[in-house]
């Protein structure tokens, strides 16, 4: 494919993805964001959840790994702990303690701002990469038929909007997250806005950092609780380079972590893992509190356009902004760039229609995971279908019964990291055991905690 140039905007972690993706095939690939992009580790205005929990899902970090090989010890040697997710991480799922064993489930200790950071190297080190920071994309330029878009209009944050400049590029990909302007671009040349999906949440989380000691959490690395009907709090806690524990509370619905130090110890002791409270009061806080509200999750519906102009994509999450509570936003945006980059290696023809088809097959499995969840919750607008009613109380019976087999908690962890599909809870040899084991002694929701002599 004999290209030249690509611009996209937006310098985040679905940016540098997708400018990974471009790296193989253009010969000039250009970053703009709006932020002074910091030297250090440190979060920024453009990212206001940076200051909160990232988890990077097991199957994210095998294809970033693809995409940049080596990232994995070079996040490592920077201090950020490998996790076995069964093994090292406490789950509490509907109330029930899941029975922990070793697995190859591996996920990343480690904060976005650090994650950011090292992606943006590997990328900005790239032949033919370069990353502009502090410039805004003001609109789009096309051809005078509007079928093609010629590239972008830039402009200098300092200088305003009344300064931009035409840069031309053969493709632009709009990675601008949830604050994408297709939604606006696109009508201005004549095309309809994408169809939207909406899963109204009402999601409010508060992040904090602590010092991290070897006593604290029995040597544990993370703690996980999740929101259920009638007791919409959630907690988690992730371990993170220097030494440090992440603990973020959620709400929903109006439950809201507050943000004083009592009260954020309250909240944390209102929840099923008695973990997370218990390690506030012995951990020296770093930091103050950081509180995020996420009112729904968004997918656009590219892929069902009739029109769409030539030489321009949407991706990450401009195209699907997921629930934060289920970590799957930088690992869709993985998936999607590993979609890209072997659709940029076949023929250029058609490539909006190709990707947008092939990034909805991407989306499909987090979406269903985290929209059929939420849907438990009555608050929620929304169809039930037989379907969605019968697998949330089928999982429901599953954590019940991984709280006496490791099997089953193994089962739900692979695809609640992406690594199986969901259908895999449904195979005969998970069934059985589901239906067969959750009639077990068992902690229940409201009841006390199961001693457990495996950790």
């Amino acid at each position: 494919m004999a290209t030249d140039s690509a611009v996209v905007v937006g310098a985040g972690i679905g940016g540098l993805l997708a400018a990974r993706a471009l790296s193989e095939t253009y010969a000039r690939v250009t970053l703009v964001d709006r932020d002074p992009l910091p030297e250090q580790a440190t979060s920024r205005r453009g990212v206001p959840q940076g200051r909160q929990l990232h988890v990077l899902l097991d199957r994210g970090r095998q294809v970033l790994e693809e995409l940049l090989p080596g990232v994995s010890d070079e996040l490592t040697a920077l201090g950020a702990p490998l996790v076995d997710l069964q093994g090292q991480v406490r789950w509490y799922n509907d109330g029930y303690r899941m029975r922990p064993a070793a697995s190859p489930l591996r996920a990343i200790g480690v904060s976005r701002p650090l994650l950011e950071q090292v992606v943006r190297n590997r990328i900005g080190a790239l032949p033919g990469v370069t990353v502009l920071p502090g410039h805004e994309v003001a609109g789009l330029t096309a051809t005078p038929d509007r079928r093609r878009v010629t590239g972008v209009r830039v402009h200098r944050r300092a200088d305003g909007p009344s300064a931009a400049v035409a840069h031309p590029a053969d493709l632009v990909v709009d990675a601008g997250g949830r604050g994408t302007r297709s939604p606006v671009w696109l009508p201005a040349l004549g095309y309809p806005p994408a169809p939207e999906e909406q899963v109204t949440v009402g999601l409010t989380y508060v992040t904090r950092l602590y010092e991290r000691q070897p006593q604290h959490l029995d040597g544990l690395l993370g703690v996980f609780t999740n929101a259920v009907p009638g007791r919409p709090r959630g907690g988690i806690v992730a371990v993170q380079e220097h030494d440090r524990f992440a603990v973020a509370l959620n709400g929903m619905f109006g439950e809201e972590p507050p943000t004083d130090d009592a009260g954020l110890i309250a909240y944390a002791e209102s929840l099923p893992a008695p973990e997370i409270g218990a390690l506030m009061r012995q951990a020296r806080p770093l930091g103050e509190p950081a509180r995020m509200r996420f009112p729904a999750s968004v997918r656009r519906r590219y892929e069902r356009l009739r029109r769409f102009p030539a030489g321009y994509l949407v991706f990450g999450d401009a195209l699907c902004s997921f629930n934060p509570l289920y970590g799957q936003g930088i690992t869709a945006a993985a998936l999607q760039a590993s979609e890209l980059a072997r659709l940029l290696r076949a023929a250029p023809d058609g490539l909006a229609r190709r990707f947008f088809r092939r990034a909805a097959r991407v989306i499909d499995v987090p979406w269903a995971i985290a929209v059929g969840t939420d849907l438990r919750f009555a608050e929620v607008p929304g169809p039930r279908s037989v379907r969605v009613r019968l697998t949330n109380a089928y999982v429901h019976r599953l954590h019940a019964a991984a709280t006496a087999d490791p099997a089953l908690g193994a089962a739900f962890l692979r695809v609640l990291n992406l690594v199986d599909p969901p259908g895999r809870l449904l195979v005969p040899a998970v069934a059985v055991r589901v239906l067969t084991g959750s009639g077990v002694a068992a902690r229940r929701p409201d009841g006390p905690a199961e001693v457990s002599t495996h950790g």
